[in-house]
C-alpha cells in the first residue's frame, strides 16, 4: 500500500533541502576565496616577513626605507621636550642661522660658547663637524657628562670688556694686526688674536661661526673683542679665494659686538640682522692686504 505525504510537509522538505544546500555552496566558496586570498594576497597591501642577524622585521613591499634618528637629534628632541630652559637666542635670531645652515651642512661649524642651544647647532648641522669653546672648564665637564656627542673645548681669554678701547685703537695703529693674512694666527704679534686656541681650530676651513660668547656682560668679565677679531682673521683666510664664511655676532646691542662687529666683519659684508644677531659674509682675502689700516673693501 502507498502512503501519500500531504503535501506542506513535502513543500517543507524540499525548502529545508534547498537551504542546507545554498548554506553549504555559501560555506565553500567562502572557504576558497579566503584560502586564495591568503596564498595570494593584494599586491599592494603584502606585508612581508624577512629575517636578519638583528631579528625579524616586517616591512611594506612598497620599498619603505626605515632610517635610525642620528643620536645627536634624538638628544635634543628629548632634551628640548623635557627642559624649561630656552635658548640664549630668539626663535627669528636662531632662524637666520638655521637659513644658512640648510643650505651649506654638512659643513664645518665653530662656536665660541656652549650654551643651551648648543645640542641644536650641532642636531642642526648632523654630519658636519660643530665645535663649541667656551671659558668655564666646569660648566664643559658638566655639559660634556650629559651630552657627550658634543665636542667642546675649553679657552683662556686674557682680555676683559674694559679694555675694548684700548685694543680697538691698538688694533688700528699696529701693523701686526692689519698684516693678519700673511701671518699664522698662532704666532700672531696682534693682541686681539686668540693664538691658543685648539690646535682644530686653526687647522679647519671654517664655512660657518658663530661668537656667542665670552660673557662679557660686565666690566671685569671676558669680552668679546679677541673673538670676533679672531673669527675675522680665520674667515678670510680662507685657501679659496671665492669662497665665504657666514659669521654670526650675538648680542649687538652691546658696545663691544656692536663696534668690533663693524670694525672687523664690515659693515659691507653685513647679510642680516635680526634682534640681537647679525649675519656677516666675510670673503676670503688670501690675495688681498689690509694697506693703510683699512680692514674692510
Amino acid at each position: 500500500m502507498t502512503t501519500n505525504l500531504p503535501f506542506p510537509i513535502t513543500l517543507k522538505l524540499i525548502l529545508s533541502s534547498l537551504a542546507s544546500i545554498v548554506v553549504i555552496t555559501l560555506f565553500f566558496i567562502t572557504r576558497t576565496d579566503f584560502s586564495q586570498s591568503s596564498l595570494h594576497p593584494s599586491p599592494d597591501k603584502t606585508l612581508r616577513i624577512s629575517n636578519s642577524s638583528t631579528g625579524t622585521k616586517l616591512q611594506s613591499q612598497e620599498s619603505i626605507n626605515c632610517v635610525k634618528i642620528p643620536p645627536s637629534l634624538a638628544d635634543a628632541l628629548v632634551h628640548y621636550a623635557a627642559s624649561n630652559i630656552t635658548p640664549q637666542q630668539t626663535l627669528s635670531e636662531i632662524s637666520v642661522t638655521k637659513k644658512v645652515l640648510e643650505k651649506k651642512s654638512p659643513c664645518n661649524f665653530l662656536v665660541f660658547g656652549l650654551g643651551h642651544d648648543s645640542l641644536m647647532w650641532a642636531s642642526l648641522n648632523h654630519g658636519g663637524r660643530t665645535i663649541f669653546l667656551d671659558e668655564d672648564e666646569s660648566w664643559i665637564r658638566r655639559i660634556s657628562e650629559k651630552f657627550p656627542s658634543l665636542e667642546s673645548y675649553h679657552v683662556k681669554y686674557e682680555t676683559k670688556v674694559k679694555d675694548a678701547a684700548a685694543l680697538m685703537s691698538s688694533a688700528k695703529n699696529r701693523e701686526e694686526c692689519r698684516r693678519g693674512l700673511s701671518t699664522d694666527l698662532r704666532v700672531s704679534a696682534c693682541e686681539l688674536t686668540l693664538t691658543r686656541l685648539p690646535e682644530v681650530v686653526y687647522e679647519t676651513e671654517w664655512d660657518l661661526i658663530m661668537v656667542d660668547a665670552p660673557t662679557g656682560f660686565h666690566e671685569e668679565a671676558p669680552g668679546r673683542m679677541t673673538a670676533i677679531y679672531t673669527a675675522g682673521m680665520i674667515a678670510r683666510s680662507r685657501k679659496n679665494e671665492g669662497e665665504t664664511t657666514a659669521v654670526f655676532v650675538h648680542d649687538v646691542d652691546r658696545t663691544v659686538e656692536d663696534e668690533f662687529s663693524m670694525t672687523f666683519l664690515c659693515r659691507d659684508y653685513l647679510t642680516e640682522q635680526q634682534g640681537r644677531l647679525r649675519h656677516f659674509t666675510v670673503p676670503s682675502h688670501r690675495n688681498k692686504n689690509f694697506s693703510g689700516g683699512r680692514f674692510c673693501p
